[in-house]
This record gives C-alpha cells, structure tokens and sequence, in this order.
C-alpha cells in the first residue's frame, strides 16, 4: 500500500467541484459497474456500498443497470476488472477502496467516453475521473467521545488497516476526542496491513483485549473484532462503515454508518439528465454521508448526551475535531489555539498526534 506524497496533492481541491464537462448527451439508461475490495458480505465497508448501489435501483427503476465485481485486490487485478467493465458498455464505474487509484487512473486515459469514479482517492489525471470521499474522521471524535468516557481501564485500542492518511486522521481524531474528556487515557495501535481478513481482525482485537484495552475501535471491515470483544465481559466496541446491529446493545455501543446511496444517486442522475462534470467532494456529517447509529442504553445518559452534543455541534459547523493547540507526536507544533487546518493539509495527514505512543510504520 503506498501512501504517496500526498502534502503535494494540497490542491487536490476537495469540495470543489471542477468545470471541466464529461458529458456530451444525456442518456436514456446508465449502466452503473462498481468495483468493490471485499465481499458484499462484508457487513462493513463494501456491504455499505452495496446498499448505495441498491439504493440507485431503487430510485431509478429500469433506467439503471448495475453489476458489480466483489474481492477484487489492490493491484493489477482491479485494472483488468475496470477494462473489462468499460469495454461491457459500463457508462459509469464506482472503484471503492483507496488503493484502486493508480489502476483507476490508467484505465480512465483510455477511455474517455466511460465516466470513472474513485472513492477515497486524490489523483484526478482525466477529465473523466472524479473522486470522493467522506469525512469519516468526524464520525471518530463521536466515538472517542464515548470510548474516553466509558472506558474503566483507561486503555483503548484502535485496529488500524494501513497506514494512510484517511486512516491516521480517524486514530488520531480518536484520540483527541476521548483525551479531551478523560485526560488519563492511553492509545494503542495495531495494524492489520488488511481491509477485510476476519481472523487477523479478530487477533489484532484479542491482543489488544490481553493487554488491558476495554475499547476498541477499528478501520477494518468485517465485524470479527466486535465478535472478538464479545467474548469478554466489559468490552465495549464500535460499528465500523454500517451499524453493525447484531452486536447491539453489547458490545457496539453505537457506529460510524458511511452513506453513500445519495451520492450515487447524485452522480447517475446527473448522467440522465446530461449535468454530468467532473467532481472532488469530501462530505461528512453535516452532509449526511457519515451518521453516526443509534447509541445503546449500554451507553449512560450523560455519556450519549455529550456525544449527541459533539455530533450535533460538528454538523452545525461549531466544532472541528481538529482544532488547535495540537502538537504532533514529536512535540512540535502543529495547529496553534483556536486553528483548525486546510483540507489539503488534513489530507495529507501522515503523523500521529501528541500523546499517542509508538512510530507510524512505513
């Protein structure tokens, strides 16, 4: 998984959508292709677009045909299985996960009239590639919220995938929110170097569980580590991309839901009705993309009522969950009192914040 240079990519101009047209006509039918990383089965993260994709259905009816490919890896694979979607009569491909961005963007040059797609992404090499992306790191300070005041042992545990910005900011955003309301916490980190493998998700948890952690939240896709957590009473755990219901009311206590049905919507609509252009957003709560699902009554009342509050007040635009002093890990500076930083440079996130131990692996 290569992160890049992303502090480069600062004029990766999220939110702004760009002039530059793709489409020529509009179409009667949009036949929409989505490429997916783990199987729809998932219960997170590809199970969630799915819905998006079945929300499209539903909303258009016989004027959209979709297919999909699931487990598709990060690699060579993934251009094969885009080439050959263009070449089916695929007028729209959703690549969603991160490290389809090279592969996206090689097949994209080479052809012009099929509109590409890339979920998480920043490199933008054709007029007919667009990204977006959500602010999941907004959904994180909900649950650092929770996890910092309801933890007993004053250890939390996050299960980090890899080691990308998208993902540092939600460690980070975390633990900024659970050390904000309880100032003894302490982080612990654990990467799976994985999307989607149950059985590392499920070790990386019961590591975690052995050495104190009675939080844990996770950047994984499957829901092995809240399985994981069940087996032990007073472990409490988050949903991770859908809610995760089936672990309620313990040991998700609530979770991040990414909800991108409206986007794709949005986007073929735009097909039909000939509006079509190429676009970067970065959406979050205020937009609906991330919600944040029902929090238990595991969860005490003055618990769920400080993070409604967080919630509520990120969506109303009063709280960043990134706003300064903050240092980084070494001690330097980094956001003064009161400085929230620019997109661009959140984008690139690519350190760990004051307080968190360890080293960010390469």
């Amino acid at each position: 998984m290569k992160r890049g240079n992303l502090l480069a990519s600062a004029a990766l101009g999220l939110g702004l959508g760009l002039a530059l047209g793709t489409s020529a006509f509009a179409l009667d039918k949009v036949k929409a292709c989505f490429v997916y990383v783990g199987p729809i089965g998932d219960g997170g993260w590809t199970f969630q677009h799915d819905q998006g994709r079945l929300d499209l259905e539903a909303e258009f009816g016989d004027r959209v045909e979709t297919a999909y490919q699931e487990s598709v890896p990060e690699g060579a694979d993934s251009e094969r299985v885009m080439t050959q979607m263009a070449l089916s009569g695929c007028n729209i491909i959703f690549a969603t996960s991160f490290g389809y961005m090279d592969p996206i963007n090689n097949v994209a040059k080479k052809f012009p009239n099929v509109m590409f797609e890339h979920a998480t992404g920043y490199k933008r090499d054709s007029p007919n590639l667009s990204t977006y992306d959500a602010r999941f790191y907004e959904g994180r300070a909900v649950m650092g919220t929770i996890g910092g005041l309801m933890t007993k042992s004053n250890k939390i545990g996050y299960i980090g995938s890899f080691p990308i910005p998208e993902v540092i900011q939600g460690i980070n955003s975390s633990f900024l929110a659970a050390r904000k309301v309880n100032p003894d916490i302490t982080f612990s980190v654990v990467w799976a170097y994985t999307w989607f493998d149950p059985a590392k998700e499920a070790d990386a948890a019961k590591a975690l569980i052995e050495q104190g952690v009675d939080v844990i939240l996770q950047h994984t896709d499957s829901t092995a580590p809240l399985a994981e957590a069940a087996k032990t009473e007073g472990i409490i755990g988050f949903g991770q991309a859908s809610d995760m219901a089936e672990y309620k009311p313990s040991p998700r206590v609530s979770s991040i839901i990414d909800n991108w049905g409206p986007y794709y919507i949005k986007r073929v609509g735009e097909l039909l009705d000939d509006s079509y252009a190429q676009n970067a957003t970065w959406a979050g709560i205020a937009e609906g993309e991330v919600k944040i699902g029902e929090i238990t009554e595991t969860v005490p009342a003055e618990v769920k009522a400080r993070a409604e509050g967080v919630r509520d007040a990120i969506a109303a635009g009063t709280l960043h969950p990134f706003t300064g002093p903050i240092n980084k890990q070494d001690g330097s500076a980094w956001l003064a009192e009161g400085e929230t930083p620019e997109d661009g440079v959140l984008a690139g996130m690519n350190f760990y914040v004051e307080g968190i131990e360890g080293v960010i692996p390469q």
